[in-house]
């Protein structure tokens, strides 16, 4: 099968559909991590003493919230991250096929690169809103008038919407938007190329014929979201804190923006705020996007596995 010339030509939707579902199982696999690492990222108070370590913020979630805590704020991204996911992914096979010179070959890994940058970028139109939400959920005790006790009952992420909408307009809904794109239109190039040169490392010629093996993708995919991970983390940390931004004592905005958002950070704690949360990041981003690009794979394999209406019609039965 030549994999790579039928997904160029008949991917429309396709792609969408694989993206989305590999997006609902990259946060299953991911999101108690990713609690953990919005937790490490929030600036710590003089007058406060919360945890700063991986363990210490499982700890402490456990002891005040129960193991819920690690689901807070899952029910945003579940509910829409099909939807970016499929985006980014669809975005991303639309953007190959423009760049590709030869339709029979594989794109080489610099149009790679580039095809991603334009995905990640695209995505950000969806993300922005969704990572908002899902950061308040998951800041919301944390930021109460204790370290346990919130001043607003949330229900759900439309509560949330709808909270930053009376408090902040429609334009609340994309606060950090820019330092979004930032990171990840760069970290998308880094994160698609990399899957692609570590795929083909591990199994020769499976650019081309897709006959790659399930530990392949996995390997490929966990090792390109960490690797992307590395590449963005300092800007994802300003992101988190800007985010966090008008709920509790933040509601004011203690960040001007991303320049006074670094500056200030770094003058309060030091260059390695900047990676605080990084390890549990990395393990995170392994898990999670094993599961995405292995999701996404199989559910393409599995369409391609079936003769499309095109190639029936190129090739009719004979009667």
């Amino acid at each position: 099968m030549e994999f790579w010339r039928d997904h160029l030509t008949f991917s429309l939707g396709k792609d969408f559909l694989a993206g989305g579902l590999g997006g609902i199982a990259g946060v299953i696999a991911g999101h108690p991590l990713d609690t953990i690492r919005i937790h490490l990222q929030q600036p710590q108070r003089p007058s406060a003493s919360g945890p700063t370590t991986a363990g210490a913020v499982v700890r402490h979630l456990l002891a005040t919230e129960g193991s819920s805590a690690f689901f807070k704020g899952m029910s945003s991204p579940l509910a829409t991250v099909a939807i970016q996911n499929a985006v980014a992914f669809q975005a991303y096979a639309l953007l190959s096929r423009a760049l590709a010179v030869e339709k029979s070959e594989p794109l080489p890994l610099h149009r790679v690169a580039a095809a991603g940058i334009g995905a990640g970028s695209l995505q950000t139109l969806i993300l922005t809103p969704v990572d908002l939400v899902k950061i308040r959920l998951q800041l919301h005790t944390a930021h109460g008038g204790g370290r346990s006790r919130p001043t607003i009952n949330f229900d759900g992420p439309c509560d949330v919407a709808r909270d930053i909408i009376k408090r902040e307009g429609v334009r609340g809904l994309y606060r950090g938007f820019r330092v979004t794109v930032l990171r990840d239109a760069p970290s998308h190039g880094v994160y698609f190329a990399a899957y692609e040169y570590i795929r083909e490392y591990l199994h020769p010629g499976c650019r081309k014929n897709g006959g790659e093996t399930v530990m392949t993708m996995l390997t490929a995919g966990g090792c390109a979201g960490a690797l992307s991970w590395i590449a963005c983390y300092p800007l994802d940390v300003v992101k988190s804190r800007l985010q966090a931004q008008g709920q509790g004592r933040d509601s004011r905005g203690r960040y001007k923006g991303i320049t006074d958002c670094i500056s200030r950070s770094i003058r309060e704690e030091g260059v390695s705020v900047l990676f605080r949360g990084v390890g549990t990041a990395i393990a995170r981003a392994y898990l999670v996007n094993g599961a995405i690009f292995s999701a996404y794979e199989m559910t393409l394999r599995l369409f391609y596995s079936q003769p499309s209406q095109e190639t029936m019609l190129e090739n009719p039965t004979p009667m």
